[in-house]
This record gives C-alpha cells, sequence and structure tokens, in this order.
C-alpha cells in the first residue's frame, strides 16, 4: 500500500495537468507525433490508379483478378520517460524541486500518451539505470508510472545519461518517441545521444535552475556537490567569485546548448521559476509548423 500523502500527490498531480491535456496539448500531441508508419489494412480488386507497388500477386494469381493490399496508417505510438533522479535533481531555489518539475512534466506527457492511445514506459536513472516500467496503454498504468516517479527512491547520486541511452537501446528495439528528462550535467554522453536519436524520436528537455547560472551575494556560505558529496566555503560577497561562476556556468550551458543543436535534436528548456506549460506548448507549435 502506498501511503495517503503520496496518492494525494497523484491526485494533485493529475487534476492540475488534465485541463493542460484536454484543452490545449491534446490536439497539438496528435499532430505532431504521428504513427510509425503503415500497418496491413485488407485486400481488394485494383481500382485504375492505384499504385501497382502495391498488388498482392499471391490473391492475384488465386483470383484471376488483380488485387492491391490497402494500408492505414500505424497510428499507435510508444512513448518512453526517461527521468533523470540524481542528486541534483534534488536542487531548486523558486518553488520546486527540479525533480518535482521533471515529475509533473513527465505525468503531462504521459496523460497526453494515453488520451491518444499510445503506450507510456518510464525509465529512472541515476549513476546506473534503476527502474524500468515497460510501455503499456491505460490510465491505471500511467497512474504506476506517475506513483513510481514520486516514490522512487534513489540509490545512486550522480548522473550517467550515456549508460541510461545504452540501456535504452537493448530493451526498446522498435522506434518510440523518447523525452529525456534532466538537467544534462553529465560527462561524455554525445556518441550516445547520437545513436540513440538514429533510431529514436528523441526530445531533450533541460530542467534547470536560475541559481545554476548566477549566484547573490550572500556573504560565506557552505555549498555542497549534490552528487559528490564534496563541501566548499565560498564568499558570496565577493564579485570576482560571482562573476567566474557565472562565466563558467553560462559557458557550460552554452556548450550544451551547441552539442543538441549540432545532433539536430528536438529541445525543451523548463525553469524551476517559471510556468512549463509556455516552452512546452512553444515545442509542440513549432513542430507542427516544421513537419507541415
Amino acid at each position: 500500500m502506498l501511503p495517503r500523502e503520496i496518492l494525494r500527490k497523484v491526485r494533485r498531480i493529475e487534476i492540475r495537468t488534465r485541463r493542460l491535456v484536454d484543452d490545449v496539448l491534446g490536439g497539438e500531441y496528435h499532430s505532431v507525433f504521428k504513427g510509425r508508419g503503415m500497418e496491413f489494412s485488407e485486400v481488394r480488386e485494383y481500382q485504375p490508379g492505384d499504385d501497382i507497388r502495391t498488388i498482392d500477386w499471391n490473391v492475384t494469381a488465386r483470383s484471376g483478378h488483380p488485387h492491391v493490399k490497402k494500408y492505414v496508417e500505424e497510428r499507435e505510438l510508444t512513448v518512453i520517460l526517461m527521468v533523470d533522479a540524481s542528486s541534483s535533481s534534488e536542487f531548486g531555489s523558486a518553488l520546486h524541486m527540479k525533480g518535482e518539475v521533471a515529475a509533473e512534466l513527465a505525468a503531462l506527457l504521459a496523460f497526453s500518451a494515453i488520451k491518444n492511445n499510445d503506450r507510456v514506459g518510464l525509465l529512472i536513472f541515476t549513476d546506473v539505470v534503476e527502474k524500468f516500467v515497460p510501455p503499456r496503454k491505460g490510465r491505471s498504468h500511467v497512474l504506476r508510472v506517475i506513483r513510481e516517479l514520486l516514490y522512487f527512491q534513489p540509490r545512486d547520486r550522480r548522473t550517467n545519461i550515456a549508460a541510461a541511452l545504452e540501456y535504452l537501446q537493448r530493451v526498446v528495439r522498435r522506434k518510440a518517441v523518447v523525452f529525456l528528462i534532466s538537467d544534462f550535467w553529465a560527462p561524455e554522453y554525445q556518441r550516445p545521444l547520437r545513436v540513440a536519436s538514429r533510431r529514436h524520436d528523441l526530445i531533450a528537455v533541460l530542467v534547470s535552475d536560475p541559481r545554476e547560472l548566477e549566484l547573490p551575494p550572500m556573504g560565506w556560505v557552505e555549498f555542497e556537490d549534490a552528487e559528490s558529496g564534496e563541501l566548499l566555503l565560498v564568499d558570496t560577497n565577493s564579485r570576482s567569485f560571482r562573476s567566474a561562476f557565472q562565466q563558467r556556468a553560462r559557458a557550460a550551458a552554452a556548450g550544451r546548448q551547441q552539442l543538441l543543436k549540432q545532433l539536430h535534436m528536438d529541445t525543451v528548456e523548463i525553469w524551476t521559476d517559471q510556468p512549463y506549460d509556455r516552452p512546452l506548448m512553444h515545442f509542440f507549435r513549432q513542430r507542427a509548423l516544421r513537419i507541415r
């Protein structure tokens, strides 16, 4: 049995995301994410104008009349939510931690998927893949996915995006829509990201906090690296320290953005101090315009 508080959180997230799913994201999601391809529907007699490449020669030989195979778009998709649960997700200087924002984003995307009869799977990772929920359909399954996100307690602290992508390649063989939700503060993931993006429709969802780019003057502050546990005492009143911190942080963020751009990956950037619905809607609309 899950604690009542977790069940209440699941219910609150469902209520909060329902309007966005029903009124806003539903149509955008459907128009952006098409089916995997075409699936066989039936065989019928050839009609003038039909593509001769669709002729079913076996049926034609048996019947003595030309018949063609009819195909329809395969609407059903597999959606995989890859969620970074490393210790850096426990940081947040605004109303919510990065991990809380990631969980709510994943819930919104999951509800959008099942509204379109798609299958949803979950992959939670830190330095290793800690949880994999195979893709399935239905509201009860999505509620399980959300409960897993909220109730999950990671064993490791660090982030290894490369290992998570390599695991994805092994367990999800057919093309899927993959939302990689992370702050992307991790080493050496360029090659696995490129390989995975060739097989799957891979979307990078960057969850960031403004304090990761700029520090206010707060006097002497002891900082702890969320993933390594290293402690550092610094004087945040020092302009030179704040300037150096900002330059390094912005350079790292720019390098991350440049990498994703070079890989031609769709990217959504979410900030903990701003509503997430606007950048998400902007992404859907821009992508819809691009594929028309």
